[in-house]
C-alpha cells in the first residue's frame, strides 16, 4: 500500500444505513485506504454494517466522533463531496478528476479528509464550513444523486489509479507543513472573538456569520507557520481591545 494512502481519512457524516457503511468500508479496503471515521453515526446502522465482506478489520478499527471538527482535527485539507447543483455555494467546486489530482499532491506530505454526507440530507452548511473546497462526481443532470457506497468507491478509485505516477513526479525538498484543522480552527475562533470585541460582529451573531468567517480562513490555506503568526497577531489585537475597554 502506498504510504500516501495512509494519510487519507474517509469521513462519513451521520450515516444511517448499515449497507452503505459496509459498502463504503469495502470500497476503502479494495483501494487500500484504511482510515474510516464516522461522525455521529446512527448507532444501530454502525453495529449492523454487515455488507463489508473482506473489510471487517477496517470496520473494527473505524473511529467515531461526536463532531466533525474533532474528526478532521489532524487534517491539513478537508474536502467535501456533493452534487451541489441545487444549492447556493460559497466554496470552489472542483470536478472529480481535477480535485483528485490536488488531493494526491497533498497526500504526499500531510493528512487529508474526504467528507461524505448522510444519505438523506448530504452535508449541512455547518459541515461544509469546515471544508477548504468541494468536489463532485460528473453525473448526468437527470439523475445526479448517488448511493453513498458507490460515491466513496468512485472517488477512491480516482485517487488510487494514479498514485504511483503522482509519487514519482513529486518534487523533492523540504516544504513548510500546512496548518491542520485544529490550528486553522484556533485562528478562526480568535478572528471571530476579535470581530465581536471590535463590534463588527454582535455578541449573538448568527451561525451563518460564523460559517462565513470559517470559510474565509480555510480559503487562505494557511501553513502551520502562517497560522501561528496570525494567531499571535489576533491575540495581541484582542488584548489591546480588551485593555482599552477596561
Amino acid at each position: 500500500m502506498p504510504a500516501a494512502h495512509s494519510r487519507l481519512c474517509v469521513v462519513l457524516v451521520s450515516p444511517r444505513n448499515p449497507l452503505n457503511i459496509g459498502a463504503a468500508a469495502r470500497a476503502m479496503s479494495n483501494f487500500g485506504f484504511l482510515d474510516l471515521r464516522l461522525v455521529n453515526p446512527y448507532a444501530v446502522a454502525f453495529r449492523n454494517a454487515k455488507s463489508a465482506m473482506g473489510a471487517a478489520p477496517l470496520l473494527a478499527s473505524a473511529r467515531e466522533f461526536p463532531t466533525l471538527a474533532e474528526a478532521v482535527a489532524d487534517c491539513t485539507l478537508v474536502v467535501g463531496t456533493m452534487d451541489a447543483r441545487q444549492r447556493e455555494l460559497h466554496h470552489a467546486l472542483k470536478p472529480l478528476e481535477a480535485g483528485a489530482r490536488f488531493i494526491r499532491r497533498r497526500l504526499m506530505s500531510s493528512q487529508v479528509a474526504l467528507l461524505f454526507g448522510s444519505e438523506k440530507f448530504g452535508l449541512s452548511n455547518e459541515d461544509v464550513s469546515h471544508c477548504h473546497w468541494l468536489m463532485r462526481i460528473p453525473t448526468r443532470e437527470e439523475h445526479s444523486s448517488m448511493n453513498l457506497g458507490q460515491a466513496v468507491g468512485i472517488c477512491l478509485y480516482e485517487l488510487a489509479r494514479q498514485t504511483s505516477k503522482s509519487a514519482s513526479s513529486t518534487t523533492q525538498g523540504k516544504k513548510t507543513p500546512q496548518a491542520n484543522a485544529v490550528e486553522t480552527e484556533r485562528v478562526t475562533a480568535s478572528l471571530i472573538a476579535a470581530l465581536r470585541t471590535s463590534g463588527y460582529l454582535h455578541a449573538k451573531s448568527s451561525v451563518d456569520a460564523e460559517e462565513k468567517v470559517r470559510r474565509l480562513v480555510r480559503r487562505l490555506d494557511l501553513t502551520s507557520e502562517d497560522a501561528e503568526l496570525c494567531l499571535g497577531m489576533l491575540r495581541q489585537m484582542l488584548w489591546k481591545m480588551r485593555h482599552r475597554e477596561s
